[in-house]
């Protein structure tokens, strides 16, 4: 009874840790709205198609929109909006951004899913590949891969994809269209740096894993190397590389603008990065606020995961 109620305490306690980074994340993106430069009311008129604005037009648009109230006043409206899915509404387009974005989340999270897939594949590979015989062969030739995926930047790797595969070898396409058919290329520029990461982690876990002192007694019995590295080893180094991966899913996201955009893919990062060159504010605030979102989230998941592991971890210590 007592361990239930401390489970519950920790559960708790992360949740209300969950909530006051939401809290202060939303102050922060609120901020970036409040200090643009540049009349938010002339923007959305100039959207809406008037380009040579009038003041009394002007004035009214502030007026419905408010933009005259303190600031702790439009803050909360704001992100009273916020937790019902209210955006606001593009000064670019006219339209809502939540409506702009859910037309294009599909393609993001698609992209995204293929690459944590991709990412978490050769993660274990090279990783494993690299704890199994350390400081031969195989061990350095994985770390030289996984720093050679690190240190080349997704953009140019992606224009390079493009030349010599699409564009040379004529393999795929051009522009992609957001299928499955179109995600391959794509979803490996986004995946190379995750996972260079994430095998340099799981190595060393895994060869801290394997110091134990009851690992001798496996091998003792006769335990091959490939079981008391798969049976043993992988299970006590799976909590960092989880952790690192949940974390990492939400660094997919925010890391696709890029990649969307090399590759012509028609999602949310392409989207937000139009904006960002209009100068396309609540999109940009938006697009900032649902990686911020979604970083928390899956914090929290890989959290009570790793404590669900681990019982050590449920008390915090």
């Amino acid at each position: 009874m007592r361990r239930r109620t401390a489970d519950v305490r920790a559960v708790l306690h992360r949740l209300g840790q969950a909530a006051v980074t939401l809290a202060a994340a939303g102050m922060i993106v609120f901020g970036m709205l409040a200090v643009t430069p540049g009349d938010p009311a002339r923007r959305v008129l100039e959207a809406r198609g008037v380009t040579e604005p009038s003041p009394a037009a002007v004035a009214a648009v502030r007026a419905e929109l408010r933009l005259d109230d303190p600031v702790v006043v439009r803050f909360g409206r704001w992100a009273a909006d916020a937790a019902r899915g209210d955006l606001g509404v593009s000064w670019r387009t006219g339209r809502p951004v939540a409506d702009e974005f859910a037309t294009r989340l599909p393609a993001t999270l698609r992209l995204a899913a293929a690459a944590l897939v991709l990412a978490v594949g050769m993660a274990l590979l090279l990783g494993t590949a690299a704890a199994a015989a350390p400081g031969r062969w195989p061990d350095v030739l994985a770390r030289g891969i996984a720093l050679a995926m690190l240190v080349v930047p997704s953009f140019v790797l992606g224009v390079v994809l493009l030349d010599v595969v699409v564009v040379r070898a004529g393999l795929g396409r051009v522009i992609a269209d957001g299928t499955w058919s179109t995600v391959f290329l794509p979803a490996l520029t986004l995946a190379l740096s995750s996972a260079a990461t994430w095998s340099r982690v799981l190595r060393t876990s895994l060869l801290e894993a394997g110091s134990s002192t009851h690992l001798l007694v496996s091998t003792a019995r006769g335990a091959s190397r490939r079981r008391v590295l798969v049976v043993h080893q992988l299970p006590n180094a799976a909590p960092p590389f989880l952790t690192l991966v949940g974390l990492g899913t939400a660094a997919l996201i925010g890391g696709a603008p890029i990649v969307e955009s090399v590759f012509t893919w028609p999602g949310v990062g392409r989207y937000t990065v139009e904006a960002i060159n209009a100068r396309d504010m609540p999109v940009v605030v938006g697009f900032t606020l649902i990686a911020v979102v979604a970083y928390v989230a899956a914090s929290l998941v890989v959290d009570l995961v790793c404590a669900a592991i681990d019982p050590r971890l449920r008390s915090g210590r």
